[in-house]
């Protein structure tokens, strides 16, 4: 919500400036992980890569909401990576967790407590979580009673930290649980018909919202409470052009944004209780291609997409108006496509 203008995180928090902006980048391309300082300036200079990168492509990437770590979701085991980050950059790998995830880790989160560390993935069970602290991972929490039939792609906590959802590979595409300090919870209830779409390649909560993007139409989203989906809203009038990979909500939950395959690679939407609004103006300078991800700033007032080519990481001014001035390239690029974008503070 938006309070004097300010952006208002549940529970009444005031949203924090975002310092720092990480891409996790796939094409077999070392280091796979590339960290700015970020300003309002926008890009600075390239933290030095760590010390141990992660062993395979990196595919999403997460900061803790304090800000003093940093995990990539990875191919190649142990499919997950972790360190401790503060403004000097990366500090030493943290010890890889005792029970690995089983396979390709292809989303990965934080809760809001900071206090636990989700990942979606390849291979039964296709989703795994840790509890986490400073140390870094604890023993496995253990697997939900239901589990996902098919690969998880993506992951996302609820601003409350009550409930997680996990992007799919087949259908109900979507597979939400309550969750606590013990971990998974029982199942909620599938998303309502029609679920329309295919793999659940991102997912993302605002509060009393939660969307996912997939197949045709590309982009689905539903009211939430605690007793889990609502009725899901009417399509938008203009829906993206291409199969949807990452989307985001605005801290306050007032715009969501997809990135896809098919130009414009990016679409973004006003949106409210009542559901999508009028799909904003095409930001004047586009992505060069595919749109992999999609995270906005501490305050909403930036939105960066991860995409294939190059730069393979654009970021743009953000307002209730919209796409503004896309920001200069970093004088570094990602080496390859940026299939994982995230700001930190």
């Amino acid at each position: 919500m938006i309070v004097g203008g300010v952006p208002m995180l549940l529970g009444g928090n005031v949203a924090r400036p975002s310092k720092y902006l990480a891409a996790a980048n796939a094409e077999g391309a070392s280091p796979r992980i590339t960290v700015y300082p970020w300003s309002s300036s926008g890009f600075g200079t390239k933290f030095a890569n760590p010390a141990t990168v992660p062993t395979g492509n990196g595919l999403a990437v997460a900061f803790s909401p304090a800000g003093t770590e940093i995990a990539v979701a990875h191919a190649t085991s142990p499919y997950v990576s972790a360190y401790p980050w503060s403004s000097a950059g990366f500090g030493t790998k943290f010890t890889n967790p005792g029970t690995l995830p089983t396979g390709n880790g292809n989303g990965v989160a934080f809760s809001p407590s900071g206090t636990e560390i989700a990942v979606a993935h390849t291979t039964t069970p296709f989703v795994t979580a840790y509890p986490w602290s400073s140390s870094g991972f604890g023993t496995k929490f253990a697997n939900p009673s239901t589990l996902p039939t098919s690969n998880g792609f993506s992951v996302a906590f609820s601003p409350a930290g009550t409930e997680i959802v996990f992007g799919v590979e087949g259908d109900p595409y979507n597979i939400a649980y309550n969750w606590s300090v013990s971990g998974f919870g029982a199942k909620k209830s599938d998303a309502p018909a029609p679920l329309t779409g295919g793999a659940g390649y991102g997912v993302a909560f605002a509060p009393g919202l939660v969307a996912s993007v997939n197949g045709f139409p590309y982009v689905n989203a539903y009211p939430w409470s605690s007793g889990g989906y609502g009725s899901k809203f009417a399509q938008p009038a203009t829906t993206p052009t291409g199969t949807g990979n990452g989307v985001a909500f605005s801290p306050g939950g007032t715009a969501l944004v997809v990135a896809h395959t098919t130009t414009p690679f990016v679409t973004a939407y006003p949106f409210s209780s009542a559901g999508f609004g009028t799909k904003f103006a095409d930001p004047a300078t586009l992505p060069t291609a595919l749109g992999r991800s999609a995270a906005f700033s501490g305050l909403g007032t930036e939105l960066a997409i991860g995409h294939d080519t190059s730069p393979r990481l654009t970021v743009y001014a953000f307002s209730a108006s919209g796409f503004g001035t896309k920001f200069a390239d970093p004088a570094t690029l990602p080496a390859g496509g940026v299939y994982g974008v995230a700001f930190g503070t």
